[in-house]
C-alpha cells in the first residue's frame, strides 16, 4: 500500500500541529492511540523537546502497526537495549556502539555538522566520535611522541596547520585531542597491557596555528563483538571491521569544534566500514620518512574550522550556539 497517500495532519489541544500521521485508510488498529500519546504532553514541555518527542512517537508508533511488532519481540528489543547499557561502562560505551552499526551516528553526524558554503574552501568535514574517545588525555608538547613500549609499530611524523576555513589564517590556541588503536586493533582501555592514555593526547597550536606529534600508522581492527552490537552484526549477516584511521576533536575559542577521523588510503575496509563514517576529504596517504630514527612514515594534514557566526548562517539553529557539551564528560572545554 502507498502510504504517502494516507497522511493525516493532527493537532494537539494547545494548537501546536504534530508531525504527519501516518494512518492506513482502513485501521486495523486504534486509529487515535497515538495522537492520545501525543496529546499528553503538557504546556510547559519546552518546544524542541516536544518537537522531537512528538516525531519519535509517531515513528515509533507507525513502524511497530506496519510490523505488527508482538508483546515477545518488543520484549526482545528492550532486554537487548537494557543488556548494552549494562556492558557500557567509562571505557565503553555499548549504546553509541549499537548507535554506530546501524548508521545512525554518521547519519546524525552529517545533519548536525552540514555547512553549506560557496566558498571555494570548506571546513575539514567531520567523522563519528566513537565509543573509546576519553576525557582528560593528557596534554602534551609539539613535537611530543603519544606511543609508549610500541617499539615495533610503524612510527608516523603527523603535523599540520589549523586555520581559518574562509581566511586562510592560522588559529591559535586551537585544540587537538588525538587517539587510535596500537598494531593489536585495541585502545588502552581495553588492553591491560598498556599503559594508560596510551596513544592519547592533547596538543594546543600557538600564533602560527601548526602542531606536530608522533604516532603510529594506524591498522583496522574489529569493534568489540562480544556485546549486542556484536550479536547484531552477526544477525545481519556483517563484519566488525573498521578501516584504519586516527581520531581528532579539534576545537578552539570562538570555532565550530570537529569531531573527526583520518584514514589510510591503503585499507581495504575504506569501502565497507562497520560504522559507515569514511568520507573522501579524510582519506589520506602516509609518505616515506627520510632520515628521522623515530618515525618511518610521514603526513601532512590541515584542519579548516569555520567560526560559530560563519556556521550559524550555513547551519543548524542549535548545532552551532557553542554551549553543547560532550555527555561523555569532555573536561577540556571543547565544545562539540
Amino acid at each position: 500500500m502507498n502510504r504517502a497517500a494516507s497522511h493525516k495532519t493532527g493537532s494537539q489541544p494547545n494548537g501546536i500541529m504534530s508531525s504527519p500521521a501516518t494512518i492506513p485508510e482502513t485501521h486495523r488498529f486504534d486509529p487515535n492511540f497515538t495522537q492520545l500519546v501525543i496529546s499528553a504532553t503538557g504546556p510547559k514541555t519546552a518546544p524542541r523537546l516536544r518537537k522531537v518527542m512528538t516525531s519519535l512517537i509517531q515513528h515509533l508508533h507507525d513502524f511497530a502497526r506496519e510490523n505488527e511488532i508482538t508483546v515477545e519481540e518488543f520484549m526482545a528489543g528492550i532486554e537487548f537495549l537494557n543488556e548494552a547499557g549494562r556492558m557500557s561502562t567509562d571505557v565503553r560505551n555499548e549504546g553509541q556502539l549499537l548507535g554506530d552499526v546501524i548508521g545512525l551516528e554518521s547519519l546524525v553526524d552529517e545533519i548536525t555538522y552540514k555547512l553549506v558554503s560557496e566558498a571555494d574552501s570548506t571546513p575539514t568535514a567531520t567523522a563519528v566520535l566513537g565509543p573509546f574517545w576519553r576525557a582528560d588525555a593528557p596534554k602534551l608538547e609539539m613535537g611530543a611522541s603519544i606511543v609508549h613500549n610500541i617499539p615495533d609499530g610503524d612510527h608516523t611524523f603527523l603535523h599540520g596547520t589549523v586555520h581559518d576555513y574562509l581566511t586562510g589564517e592560522p588559529i591559535e590556541g586551537a585544540e587537538l585531542d588525538v587517539w587510535h588503536t596500537a598494531p593489536n586493533g585495541l585502545y588502552e582501555q581495553q588492553d591491560e597491557k598498556q599503559k594508560e592514555y596510551n596513544l592519547r593526547g592533547r596538543f594546543t597550536t600557538g600564533k602560527d596555528g601548526r602542531y606536530s606529534f608522533y604516532c603510529l600508522r594506524p591498522t583496522s581492527y574489529p569493534i568489540p563483538d562480544d556485546g549486542p552490537a556484536g550479536k547484531l552484526l552477526k544477525l545481519l549477516d556483517r563484519h566488525p571491521m573498521r578501516p584504519a584511521h586516527i581520531h581528532f576533536i579539534v576545537s578552539a575559542p570562538r570555532y565550530k569544534p570537529i569531531v573527526t577521523q583520518i584514514f589510510d588510503r591503503r585499507d581495504k575496509y575504506l569501502e565497507d566500514d562497520a560504522v559507515f563514517a569514511v568520507k573522501d576529504s579524510l582519506v589520506v596517504d602516509f609518505l616515506p620518512r627520510e632520515g628521522d630514527p623515530k618515525a618511518q612514515f610521514e603526513l601532512a594534514y590541515n584542519f579548516r574550522l569555520a567560526t560559530f557566526e560563519d556556521a550559524q548562517k550555513h547551519s543548524l539553529t542549535g548545532a552551532t550556539d557553542g554551549t553543547t557539551t560532550l555527555a561523555t564528560g569532555n573536561t577540556s572545554g571543547s565544545t562539540i
